[in-house]
Parts: structure tokens; sequence; C-alpha cells
């Protein structure tokens, strides 16, 4: 599959949402393919994984108690939104060995942090996504970040006008009533027409769909 064209003249990022849902658009309530799942990542060579508090503290526990190979130098960074402030385990993200550093995104009212985090403050009682995402291009050079996170982050990033592309797995289940939970978060989000610009069966009956909200996107 062809990579992304070149883009020229952003104050922000390319915003990829990567998101493995069943046919009925839940990020629960099924089994994904993990493995194909960040395989079909790789494609846009991100500078930045960006992913929500809930989606972190869902894999705290696990990582504090793991033996940890450290950074992985040539990775993305790891950014959190983590506007209340809720994250603690920065050092096992730092060394869980797929991202090169770890950054907190912050609002001013966020409880005080550690000393030493890489941090980006921005909005006065909720985090400003856009502008966080203008800091990270600014600061760090990224210029591609591929969302890795819920529907809440998701549904904020749409609703916002901040996402350049959709990138949803589509897997071969239905998620119970009870289990469900729409991958753009549910609520009210911003109308626009997407563009399909890829759409393909994988083995396991599995269909890689990518739309795109933008004509422009990265070189890679």
């Amino acid at each position: 599959m062809d990579s992304p064209a070149t883009s020229s003249g952003r104050d922000r990022p390319y915003v990829v949402l990567h998101v493995a849902i069943t046919l009925d658009g839940s990020t629960a309530g099924f089994v994904p393919d993990v493995s194909r799942f960040y395989e079909l990542a790789a494609v846009w060579h991100e500078d930045v994984t960006l992913a929500g508090a809930d989606t972190i503290l869902a894999q705290e526990s696990a990582l504090v108690a793991a033996e940890l190979p450290g950074p992985a130098p040539d990775g993305p960074r790891l950014v959190v939104i983590d506007g209340r402030g809720r994250v603690s385990a920065w050092e096992a993200l730092r060394d869980a060995g797929y991202w090169s550093e770890v950054v907190a995104v912050h609002a001013d009212t966020t409880p005080p942090r550690r000393h030493g985090l890489f941090e980006i403050v921005t909005g006065a009682d909720r985090v400003d996504l856009g502008a966080a995402l203008q800091a990270l291009h600014q600061r760090y050079g990224a210029r591609v970040v591929r969302v890795d996170s819920g529907g809440a982050l998701n549904g904020a990033l749409l609703a916002r006008g901040l996402v350049d592309e959709v990138s949803l797995l589509v897997h071969p289940s239905l998620a119970a009533a009870a289990d469900r939970r729409p991958w753009h978060g549910g609520g009210p989000a911003r109308g626009s027409r997407l563009t399909l610009v890829a759409a393909e069966t994988l083995p396991g009956g599995l269909v890689w769909l990518r739309h795109r909200t933008s004509p422009e996107a990265p070189s890679t």
C-alpha cells in the first residue's frame, strides 16, 4: 500500500486514528489481532504515539511488574494526554522497549508533576489538544502522530477537526451490547465527508479501511 504523499505549510503533525474494531464499531467485546494491528501501523512511520490516560492506566500494573528492556533509541515518542495527573508509571513507560522517550501533556490546573518529566502544558482547566499538537510539531519536529487510544480521545480529536486520516481494522465479530464501546466515543462529532483511500481484505476475515479527512498527507 502506498505511503501518504507530501504535505507542507502545516503548523501541526499529520494525525492518524488507527483503531481495531468490530463490525458494529466497538473497540471492546472481542479479541483483536494485535500482531496484525501493529504490523499495519508501521506504514505511517510515526514520530509520536499519542494515547489517553485511560489507555495507559489500563496497562500500568502489568508494566510495573514486568522486566523491561529500556527505551528504544529509534522509536517514536509516547505522548500521553493526562489532564488530571493520574498516570504515575512514567519510567516504566519509557523503558517498555517501544518508545524513545515519554512526554506528558497537562493543563495549567493539573496536580503537581514529577520533577524531570518531559511535559507540555497547555489549556487552563483542560488540555488544549490543538495547541498540544502544534507544540509537538514546533518543539520536537513531529510530522506524523498515530493515535493509539480509546473512544474518548478519538472523539475529542474528531470533534475539533484535528484528524487527517481514519484507519479501521475491522474484525469479523459483533460486540455484546454490554461490551460495546464506540471507537469514536459516541459523542457529538464534527460532521465531514471522508475520502476512501484504501480498502484491503486480509487473512482471518479482517478488512482494513483507510479514509482521509484532508487532502494533505506527509511523505515517509
